[in-house]
């Protein structure tokens, strides 16, 4: 009797490692993209039960040799940035980035820049001199530089763009212009940008009204041509969800078409619009939204099973081709005439 209770706990034993093995190694991300399967004009899940999980995932950015990503992750009231580094051509299991991680601050929204050699992000970690403080203080924007030993430590962005309020959402252009969202009072908040002149920033300006049409735009991303500018906001009348994606195209000489809605392709119903990025060669569209897929017939064990799921009306990180975009452009491109 004995030796039958021995073999049947070295069975469960065995079977369990055997389960817990496969399900490891199907969880192994290989290759360019974390060897997801890539978008075409449909909007994807990117890297399910990886990156997107039944948390918080927002504000995307991957190095120029796509190597490297870094997102923000959020849980309750606590906001880190996570990464994940190809290794061997294996990416290493997503974890708090060596900058971030302190639950006295938040930290989010990493941006890396076109040549690799800047992260900006914001946080709510306190300027010098200063104390933390609980809550949405100090919303500033710091920045590191890339030396041969990883990420320099984290400092505030030198210049007249951080302000006793608050300025988020940095991203820039080729050229190291900052377009990033500025706080100008409670209820207004809306796109500036600060252009980059013999290596200091200028004073910022705001965007016009065809890119500020309302008091609430935020968390813009601008092309690196400055091709394009895509923003979050809702304008009634004219929007799919809670709040959703919007482009203004440059037309130079610092006109741009007014905000046109991006469609459905990227905005859902009853959703919020939060993140917008690019992929570094500029092929996809990579944002975030808290579409959550409903069960016609739930029952409390699907309920307990979508909560640790991705797409359970939290955030979650989806990509498409940014083929449309050129369509968009023919389209507002039009109106003009």
């Amino acid at each position: 009797m004995k030796k039958l209770i021995y073999t049947v706990v070295l069975l469960v034993i065995v079977c369990s490692c055997t389960q817990q093995k496969q399900s490891d190694l199907k969880n192994i991300r290989k290759g360019k993209y974390l060897g997801e399967i890539k978008p075409d004009s449909t909007a994807r899940l990117f890297a399910p039960n990886f990156v997107s999980s039944h948390l918080h995932e927002r504000d995307f950015t991957m190095s120029p040799d796509g190597k490297e990503i870094y997102y923000t992750i959020r849980n309750g009231a606590d906001y880190y940035i996570a990464t994940s580094k190809m290794v061997n051509d294996v990416w290493t299991e997503p974890e708090f980035a060596s900058f971030s991680g302190n639950p006295d601050y938040k930290d989010l929204e990493p941006f890396i820049t076109r040549d690799g050699k800047k992260l900006f992000f914001m946080s709510t970690r306190p300027p010098k001199g200063k104390e933390a403080k609980d809550g949405w203080f100090y919303q500033n924007i710091w920045v590191m530089d890339q030396t041969v030993e990883g990420w320099s430590e984290p400092y505030e962005l030198e210049g007249p763009i951080n302000t006793d309020s608050g300025q988020y959402y940095p991203t820039l252009t080729n050229d190291g212009t900052i377009y990033y969202t500025h706080e100008e009072s409670k209820n207004v908040q809306v796109i500036y940008r600060s252009k980059l002149i013999d290596g200091k920033y200028q004073k910022p300006e705001r965007l016009p009204k065809e890119v500020n049409p309302t008091n609430m735009q935020y968390n813009s991303m601008i092309a690196p041509d400055e091709s394009y500018l895509i923003v979050c906001t809702l304008i009634e009348g004219n929007s799919i969800g809670r709040a959703d994606y919007y482009i203004s195209f440059n037309l130079g000489n610092d006109n741009w078409t007014s905000l046109m809605n991006m469609g459905n392709k990227v905005n859902f119903q009853n959703t919020f619009a939060l993140s917008p990025s690019l992929s570094p060669d500029g092929k996809y569209f990579i944002f975030s939204n808290n579409k959550q897929i409903r069960q016609e017939k739930p029952n409390l064990k699907v309920m307990k099973q979508n909560a640790i799921s991705p797409q359970n009306g939290n955030l979650d990180l989806y990509w498409i081709k940014t083929d449309f975009i050129e369509d968009l452009k023919k389209e507002a491109l039009a109106k003009q005439n």
